[in-house]
Parts: structure tokens; C-alpha cells; sequence
């Protein structure tokens, strides 16, 4: 095997068939052909390469390696475990806003099985700048109500949420969910906001999979614009902003029909 130790990109020549498929596919242009017929990386991709992978998981004989992304860190492609479109389809709409939970808390196995899937959510310049924190503590989660309950008072909105927990300790905020999953991003990145909602999507979906319901914690997200308590109570690092917060926990009841939705508004453009 002939390898280049000077470049950022590691060739198999045994391997490559010089199809041009992997400088076709770099969306920056990175890479061309030199004299020898075998590709290489352009100076800039130094600064430029964001190490997305295409150009690695496109090659068909698998001679295409890089130094920040090596090609044994990465994960076959399984066509076998591919699900059809029917499938995709009812396992996307089935997915529902759980609001009412098992009080058995979700395995430390499954939470970290589905942030292992939502790492591979897509990020812009693949920075992917999202962080977690996950809260699997019942105290917490009613430090976090309170805080939403109080920016309520304040602001004087929801009084029967406020009422709700004032007089009864019924949590309409966080709904008594076993946990919290809160994406937190750089506020200078590229989009932090779309990355951590994306990334939020992905943990949901996968969790979906398993048996764990999820649901967008809105007025928890509502209350970190005006207030700095949730920060401090999450020790989310000073500049840094949380972009997405989810309920988690299993799903207490089994749905067993798919609602309909409005016809999709669309505009054709030929």
C-alpha cells in the first residue's frame, strides 16, 4: 500500500480505481487529480476541509482515507437493515407529543444509545457545536417548573399552569417527565439554533424507536429568553445558549391510530 504521510488524505493506490467520484462529491472542491492520476487535497483544504466524510463513505472500494476522519472509525453501510418507504412513512407519523410518561426512568443504555444517534444529526459546516444535559433528577426537574412557573407570574401568563403547580404541585410545565434532555450551542457559531433543533429531532426520533416518547418543552424554552435562572440551575457555560429542550421518558400509554393532517400547502415551481 502506497500512502502519502505528507498530505492530509491517505490513498490506497492498490484500492483506488481513479473514478473521479470523490472530487465530484466534495462540496468545497477540495480535492482534484494530480499528475500520478490519484486524487489529492488542494492546499486550502486546510483551512476549508470541514471533514464531512463524503468523499470517504462515497468511495466504492474503499481507498479514500483522512487524516481528521479515518476510514476504521467509520460505520459500514448495512442495506439489509434499510427500512422501505412504507415504513419510514408510518414510523415518521406515528411519532406524538408525549405529555404523559411511565414513572419508570428510561435506561442510562437507551438515553445514551439515542445521543449516540443524534450525534450524527447534520450540523452547519458539519461543526457540530451541539452539547447535552441530560437531567435524570426529580429535584431538578421541579427547580426547573419552579423557574418556569415564576417567569409565568411575572410576565402574568398561563394562570392555570401557575395554579395548577401553586396549589397542587401538578406539573403542566415539564408534565412530571423522568428527564430532560437541553441542547446548548455556541451563541458565535455558524447556526447554533437549527443545529440544536435538528439534533433535538434526531434524539426524539430515535428515542421513538425504543419506546420513549419525547415532547418539545416550549414554555421551559420561552422562559430561557427572559430569565438567566435556568442557565445557572444547568451550568451552561457563559457563552453558550440553550437552543432546544425535550421531555423524555417512556411512554405510559400505546397509541394505536395515526390522526390526519392538513393537506400540504405547496408551490410548484417547473
Amino acid at each position: 500500500m502506497a500512502k502519502n504521510a505528507e498530505d492530509l488524505i491517505l490513498i490506497d493506490r492498490d484500492k483506488c480505481n481513479r473514478d473521479c467520484i470523490c472530487e465530484l462529491e466534495c462540496p468545497f472542491d477540495l480535492i482534484y487529480y494530480g499528475d500520478d492520476g490519484y486524487p489529492r487535497l488542494r492546499r486550502a483544504a486546510k483551512k476549508h476541509c470541514i471533514a464531512c466524510g463524503h468523499c470517504v463513505s462515497v468511495c466504492p472500494s474503499q481507498a479514500l482515507d483522512l487524516k481528521m476522519l479515518r476510514l476504521e472509525n467509520c460505520i459500514p453501510f448495512d442495506k439489509e437493515l434499510q427500512p422501505g418507504p412504507e415504513q419510514v412513512a408510518q414510523f415518521l407519523k406515528s411519532r406524538r407529543s408525549v405529555r404523559t410518561f411511565k414513572k419508570k426512568p428510561v435506561s442510562r443504555e437507551d438515553l445514551e444509545w439515542m445521543l449516540d444517534v443524534a450525534r450524527y444529526a447534520p450540523s452547519a459546516h458539519n461543526a457540530q457545536p451541539v452539547r447535552w444535559v441530560i437531567v435524570n433528577d426529580r429535584k431538578t426537574i421541579d427547580q426547573l417548573t419552579e423557574c418556569v412557573v415564576e417567569w409565568m407570574e411575572k410576565m402574568k401568563l398561563f394562570p392555570g399552569v401557575i395554579r395548577a403547580w401553586r396549589d397542587h404541585q401538578d406539573d403542566k410545565v415539564l408534565r412530571h417527565a423522568p428527564h430532560m434532555a437541553v441542547a446548548h450551542a455556541p451563541v458565535d457559531g455558524e447556526s447554533p439554533a437549527a443545529d440544536c433543533s435538528i439534533a433535538c429531532t434526531y434524539l426524539e426520533l430515535a428515542g421513538h424507536s425504543k419506546g420513549v416518547g419525547a415532547c418539545w418543552a416550549g414554555f421551559l424554552m420561552n422562559a430561557v429568553e427572559y430569565t438567566d435562572q435556568i442557565d445557572k440551575l444547568l451550568n451552561i457555560p457563559q457563552g453558550n445558549r440553550i437552543y432546544g429542550a425535550l421531555m423524555l421518558g417512556y411512554t405510559k400509554f400505546r397509541y394505536y391510530m395515526i390522526p390526519d393532517r392538513n393537506p400540504v400547502q405547496v408551490d410548484w415551481i417547473d
